[in-house]
């Protein structure tokens, strides 16, 4: 099990392990808690990674599990410690979206559909502000201002230059036309969004309105796979959390849907022109 930069990655990895020894062991979760007396809960939030892990608990786990390769129970005790350290964006306080950043670290790739905004990761600061205002209207100067420092930190994973994030956005033709901010912010964040599409490890396709009905109608997702042979999982944003999806069962259907409005939304040259049409409409004066 190779070590990996993120926390959340890290206990992932761990938690899947230790979720293959346990069907290994031929156990349930619910008889494994109530073997260690512990919420079965627990051993849940363990396997998929959301819940710290200490060495000891990885140990007595092991135990039960009848794991006789003290090197792979060596190893696993060591990710659990490291498992502990607490990722960058800790620095910025309770972020409420704070495991999905760790999966954005650390992910191979990310196809994510959006129908309202530009996505964070394709962000101008000055839309990026105007979105976190707008949409956080409880927010205070300071904390809307830390959110805005977050999400510029976080674009620095699109642009790694040793670990390159393949970056493929499919976007509905809504969000070019909804007004973020000023006409001036919306020319510089489009005209921004095509630079950026024109880098080989960045894709962005518009879904025009022409495209009619089609299955991401039910709002934004994100799929993301990492490096190592992770099986991935699909993120669906939520107000002030997030659902993932981890089984294949439930991951396949949002596989099989990005595939259809790919087909369904224009080609990259095809989406830049689309985007530079859509600059000249908010040039035009009100």
């Amino acid at each position: 099990m190779p070590a990996n930069g993120s926390p959340t990655i890290r206990r992932r990895r761990l938690g899947a392990e230790l979720r293959r020894l346990r069907r290994a062991a031929g156990m349930t979760s619910q008889q494994v808690a109530g073997r260690l007396l512990v919420s079965q809960s627990k051993i849940s939030l363990l396997e998929t990674g959301r819940r710290a892990i200490n060495p000891r608990d990885v140990r007595d786990l092991c135990e039960l599990y009848g794991v006789t390769d003290q090197s792979l129970v060596a190893a696993m005790m060591r990710m659990a410690e490291e498992s502990g350290r607490q990722g960058w964006w800790v620095a910025y306080g309770d972020v409420p979206y704070g495991v999905f950043v760790g999966m954005e670290t650390e992910a191979a790739s990310i196809h994510a559909y959006e129908p309202l905004l530009i996505p964070g990761l394709l962000q101008t600061p000055a839309y990026a502000a105007t979105v976190i205002e707008e949409t956080n209207p409880h927010f205070t100067a300071e904390e809307a201002a830390t959110h805005l420092e977050l999400r510029l930190r976080r674009q620095h994973r699109a642009h790694h230059p040793a670990r390159l994030l393949r970056l493929w956005v499919v976007l509905d033709e809504s969000a070019l036309h909804r007004t973020v901010g000023t006409a001036d912010v919306m020319r510089e964040q489009l005209k921004h969004l095509n630079r950026l599409s024109a880098q080989p490890h960045i894709t962005v396709q518009i879904l025009p309105h022409s495209a009619g009905a089609h299955p991401g109608v039910s709002g934004q997702f994100s799929i993301l796979t990492f490096p190592g042979g992770d099986a991935g999982v699909v993120y669906l944003e939520r107000y002030t959390s997030g659902l993932y999806l981890e089984k294949p069962a439930d991951r396949r259907p949002y596989h099989f849907i990005y595939d259809h409005l790919q087909a369904k939304a224009l080609g990259p040259e095809q989406s830049r022109r689309f985007i530079r049409d859509t600059i000249r409409i908010h040039t035009r004066p009100s």
